[in-house]
């Protein structure tokens, strides 16, 4: 079978800029940031109090009286995001259909409320014996599994866990699955909820955290800031998505991904520069034709510098000319689901002819010499765009989506 181009139809999103698609985009083509004190957990014991929250999220509205406990948060998200996504595309689901429709979700730490509380159970109150739905609630696969459950999808599914790369890893999976005619039909992004004492205490150790807020490629930048969420996006065959007169967001057409093989925590310029010649090549796209990048951006010392470098020895004097924006200025960092957000900001910025800020910036950086759209989203009609998403342990994961002109 020849290699099959590959469609975005359906998004859905719970985020800290809102509950749903259309309030996540409000979000940040206003250049809204979401980052305020965390409310979840008491962080006066912290050096940091700030975080990006999904607010007002009631999960007794998506769920039955009493079901809602065997989900934990992150696999709520997920389920939620892909009901979205799903009504979103308008697809109809047929027997043989949900046979040949695949779930890759990507999470790099799972349960982690449910794996706080069992512990909160044994060692504070003492009891001795935790909730018998802990292992259930805490294993990464949960938000996969459910929404296979939930929608009726049988297909191939399962997660992936690439720390802040998962949710790309995945999707890219997810697109070569559509691609190659494996499968008919991909639900595929992200799930993360990450604000337990136990995870802020560990990403405090880091020293890593900003202590007000997330100012990437800004000279006073100061560290990443945490955030959670959920985003999926429904994958089809081209042919298909325009024989059913389906709206279409956007097209997902290159995957890149590679290693730096270099070090835990400090990156590398070389790996990420050959995950997104890899992402172009994948995709026959030339480099000019790219209007805009989505960065990792994640505002810390470390990264900025390296990831501008980085496009600029991808794209060369292009570079100059070229928009980059990083997003978490707005919804934080959600770790593994940082790409599942950033992918629909993507595709959304595409499809409007829209593209997203960083706001917070405040003072130009020698070291980032890039244009960071700063704090005013911009109107404009981009070709095709990358996503960026690098992770701890040197792992780079490049998506390339096309613009689908009607």
């Amino acid at each position: 079978m020849a290699a099959r181009r590959v469609a975005v139809t359906g998004l859905g999103i719970v985020s800290p800029l809102g509950l749903n698609v259309a309030e996540t985009w409000d979000g940040l083509r206003s250049g809204r940031c979401a980052i305020g004190p965390i409310q979840a957990v008491d962080c006066s014991a912290l050096r940091f109090q700030n975080g990006a929250e999904v607010r007002g999220f009631d999960p007794t509205k998506h769920f039955p009286e009493g079901k809602d406990a065997y989900y934990d948060r992150f696999a709520q998200f997920c389920v939620v995001a892909s009901r979205e996504a799903l009504r979103d595309s308008g697809i109809e689901l047929t027997p043989e259909l949900r046979e040949r429709s695949a779930i890759i979700c990507g999470s790099a730490v799972g349960g982690q409320s449910s794996i706080e509380k069992g512990f909160e159970d044994l060692y504070v109150l003492g009891r001795g014996r935790v909730h018998p739905l802990t292992i259930p609630k805490t294993m990464a696969n949960a938000g996969a599994s459910h929404v296979s459950m939930d929608l009726g999808l049988s297909g191939p599914t399962y997660t992936v866990a690439t720390a802040c790369s998962s949710a790309n890893h995945a999707m890219g999976q997810a697109f070569r699955m559509v691609r190659s005619g494996e499968v008919d039909l991909a639900v595929t992004g992200g799930s993360e909820a990450i604000f337990t004492v136990g995870m802020l205490k560990a990403w405090e150790a880091m020293r890593v955290i900003s202590p007000d807020t997330c100012r990437p490629f800004s000279k006073d930048r100061r560290g990443m800031v945490l955030g959670e969420g959920g985003a999926m996006m429904i994958l089809e065959p081209m042919d298909s998505a325009k024989a059913r007169g389906a709206k279409i967001y956007a097209e997902i057409c290159g995957f890149g991904m590679t290693s730096d093989a270099h070090h835990l925590t400090q990156p590398t310029v070389s790996g990420p520069a050959r995950a997104m010649r890899g992402a172009l090549n994948d995709a026959g796209l030339a480099p000019e034709t790219i209007g805009y990048i989505n960065a990792h951006g994640t505002g810390t010392p470390g990264n900025d510098p390296v990831e501008s470098k980085a496009i600029r020895e991808v794209f060369g004097a292009r570079a100059d000319k070229l928009p980059v924006s990083s997003t978490k200025s707005m919804h934080g960092h959600a770790l593994g689901a940082a790409g599942a957000l950033e992918a629909v900001a993507t595709v959304l910025a595409l499809h409007y002819g829209i593209l997203p800020p960083t706001v917070n910036y405040n003072e130009r950086d020698p070291e980032c010499d890039l244009d960071y759209i700063p704090n005013q989203a911009r109107a404009i009609q981009a070709e095709a765009a990358l996503s960026n998403s690098f992770a701890f342990g040197g792992l780079n994961a490049v998506i390339a989506f096309r613009a689908v002109r009607s």
